[in-house]
């Protein structure tokens, strides 16, 4: 068995004020379904025999409807080329109740071999030598373990675990996102063959079988130094390399040190290293400023910068300040913000009693995480 592992494609993201001037589309948007379908292109030229997507195909429970025929164009050209298709349900697709329609089941209607787990509850695909184990994101993290109870490996087949989460062994990586759960460190048992992971978008391997696939594009500048891709696996024989797919490059340009420099002189050395580096256009390219201060007056001139923001989908500004060594954003970039742990910290400091905190903490997270929910939803 020859399959390709990918996760996290957040198809209908939107980001940036940016629009493509043919189809008055969200530019960033545009980018990612058409880079999509464009790694399809290549994962059938892999021949594999099934693809499996370890969930958030889709950024939002209720897609928009390019995000759909994006997904169902993607179908046809597997179904044509004989590959079978397996998804689960990620956090960021996942309906809040189980009698809310799912945007997985309208998928299900399409005539090629499709498997889609989104229903809260385990499920299995068996294609070839392989059985399918499918733990989809769930309401509440106990029910994976339930989920877990109810698997019997086959002993006659290669058995592939397929699920979404948070890996405990690395939990200090929350996305702080809604749903967003820690899979128990038994879950990934050394008995399957191979673990498929989602929802951490950074490639990479957690145990000897269990891998993240990451996210197939730079979601936010966070991921800057990450590998973007897929996996090409053979659980079999437990080989696992790297697949490269199409995406939209995100370019650290380095850190500018300011410390005794004209703003004028950093705006030229921003615009020198934009095309030193031969940066793509409608690529995504971050600078850090490191020791801008007051004496700069107002900075840089961000009318000097038009020229290079001309050509680029995004420049992105840091500022590297002398009190702290944490970089902040220079204009404003809400995905980088964890408002939850922000939220946190700010009751932590308040003069609260230790039960008081624990009750405002509990209930305002859960407050702010619906209210994230509703936001990201009505934004789409």
């Amino acid at each position: 068995m020859k399959l390709i592992h990918i996760a996290d494609s957040h198809l209908g993201l939107t980001a940036f004020n940016r629009l493509d001037p043919e189809s008055g589309m969200n530019l960033r948007e545009k980018q990612v379904y058409d880079n999509f379908l464009e790694a399809i292109d290549e994962i059938i030229r892999q021949k594999p025999d099934a693809l499996v997507h370890a969930g958030d195909l889709f950024d939002t429970v209720k897609p928009k409807t390019r995000a759909y025929t994006t997904v169902l164009e993607a179908l046809e050209r597997l179904h044509e080329a004989g590959i079978p298709f397996i998804v689960i349900a990620g956090n960021h697709s996942m309906v809040k109740t189980r009698y809310t329609t799912s945007p997985y089941e309208v998928l299900t209607y399409h005539p090629s071999r499709i498997t889609a787990a989104y229903k809260f509850r385990y499920e299995k695909a068996e294609i070839g030598d392989t059985v399918f184990h499918l733990i989809p994101n769930m309401l509440r993290v106990e029910d994976y373990r339930k989920a877990f109870d109810e698997i019997e490996l086959s002993g006659k087949h290669t058995n592939v675990l397929v699920t979404h989460g948070l890996a405990t062994a690395i939990r200090d990586k929350r996305l702080a996102t809604v749903a967003e759960h820690e899979l128990d460190s038994t879950i990934l048992s050394d008995r399957f063959d191979y673990i498929a992971l989602g929802h951490y978008h950074r490639q990479c391997q957690i145990t000897d079988n269990a891998w993240y696939s990451g996210s197939t594009e730079y979601l936010t500048y966070g991921e800057i130094t990450d590998e973007k891709g897929g996996l090409v696996v053979d659980p079999g024989r437990h080989t696992v390399k790297h697949l490269e797919l199409p995406n939209t490059p995100m370019i650290d340009l380095g850190t500018i040190r300011c410390q005794g420099v004209h703003p004028g002189d950093i705006t030229e050395e921003i615009i020198a290293r934009v095309t030193q580096k031969n940066v793509p256009k409608y690529a995504m390219a971050q600078v850090t400023l490191d020791g801008l201060s007051r004496e700069h007056g107002k900075g840089i001139d961000t009318k000097d910068l038009a020229g290079v923001r001309e050509q680029l989908l995004d420049l992105k500004i840091r500022i590297k300040s002398e009190e702290e060594d944490r970089p902040v954003p220079l204009q404003q970039d809400i995905r980088m913000i964890d408002y939850l742990q922000e939220f946190s910290t700010f009751v932590s400091k308040q003069q609260f009693s230790a039960k008081q905190k624990e009750h405002i903490e509990t209930c305002g997270l859960n407050v702010l995480k619906t209210v994230m929910e509703e936001h990201r939803e009505e934004a789409q």
